[in-house]
């Protein structure tokens, strides 16, 4: 099987999801197909397996690696966000199960052009899909500082985040911010020595922010997990795979509300949040990967598992 992105906790998220033969199921973010593969071949010969990605290289590859099951393998390419506008056209009324597997691939990654990693030099790109028109370089070049310090904050909770978004603004006054090269240097000349971690990368958390506003991330994420929910069959089951503490904490609180947990303020006169018991959530505290997994594949080391069947 060609390698396009090496999926994390196959065996945890088929487990939880209990794919049987026959049945319907809508992998979000297929990727490469490396979870779906393991699905696929459970739910032969009659079942139905969706995959939806915004990337066309994703879809290629996953296209490649799971054509010998071309009869059973439905692609669509789409944001998650869209996911009922999505099964509606290709006449999908409800699912057995759903994977939301989040964040960004090893692939895009490793492709210096895509603009992802701060370990490549390439111009500021960061897009998933790449026929949407807002790149990293607009925001980069084009937020106020006080906007820009907000973004850093709030999506990559960078403690340094105003004083990055003042070099920031201080450097691209003499000449626009192109590459992920030129982004890093502001960025290195902006964090103290003395208060870098010795196990992150400076630049990490600008790069996720940048990253998650430029693909809107986080409001795709609450569409999607919502949609799922609505979409699954009774005894459906839905499995989510975030990576850094904001999707965790989007997929936890939504995963509440509909388990029929209030999620709002105290003190509200009613409650706001829309909360009606929907699912039962299977995973108490969120599964993470196994010391095995982390060592063959460092990347999964942050990857948290949270499941729920539906009601």
């Amino acid at each position: 099987m060609p390698k396009f992105h090496v999926p994390v906790m196959v065996a945890e998220v088929l487990s939880l999801l209990q794919p049987r033969s026959g049945g319907t199921y809508i992998d979000c973010t297929i990727g490469g197909g490396g979870h779906s593969l393991g699905l696929i071949e459970r739910i032969l010969p009659n079942g139905r397996l969706v995959g939806i990605d915004r990337d066309e290289e994703a879809l290629r590859a996953a296209f490649e690696n799971l054509k010998r099951y071309s009869a059973n393998l439905i692609l669509e390419k789409g944001n998650f966000a869209d996911l009922e506008a999505i099964t509606e056209y290709l006449g999908v009324a409800e699912a057995d199960g759903v994977i939301l597997d989040l964040g960004v691939s090893s692939h895009q990654l490793e492709a210096a052009e895509r603009g992802f990693s701060f370990r490549h030099d390439a111009a500021l790109d960061m897009r998933m899909d790449t026929a949407q028109t807002v790149t990293a370089r607009e925001l980069v070049n084009s937020l106020s500082e006080r906007n820009l310090a907000e973004l850093i904050w709030k999506l990559g909770e960078e403690r340094w985040a105003k004083r990055i978004a003042k070099f920031i603004v201080e450097k691209r006054s003499h000449r626009p911010i192109e590459t992920t090269r030129e982004l890093v240097d502001v960025i290195l000349a902006a964090v103290p020595v003395g208060a870098r971690s010795e196990t992150i990368h400076p630049a990490t958390k600008t790069f996720q922010a940048l990253r998650i506003s430029v693909n809107r991330e986080l409001e795709s994420l609450q569409a999607g997990l919502d949609a799922a929910v609505r979409l699954l069959a009774k005894g459906g089951r839905i499995c989510v795979l975030s990576y850094h503490s904001l999707e965790d904490r989007i997929v936890k609180e939504t995963f509440a509300r509909h388990a029929g947990r209030c999620t709002c303020p105290s003190g509200l006169p009613v409650c706001a949040c829309g909360a009606e018991r929907r699912i039962k959530i299977l995973t108490r505290r969120p599964m993470v990967p196994s010391e095995e997994e982390v060592r063959a594949n460092p990347r999964s080391r942050s990857a948290r598992l949270r499941a729920a069947e539906k009601l």
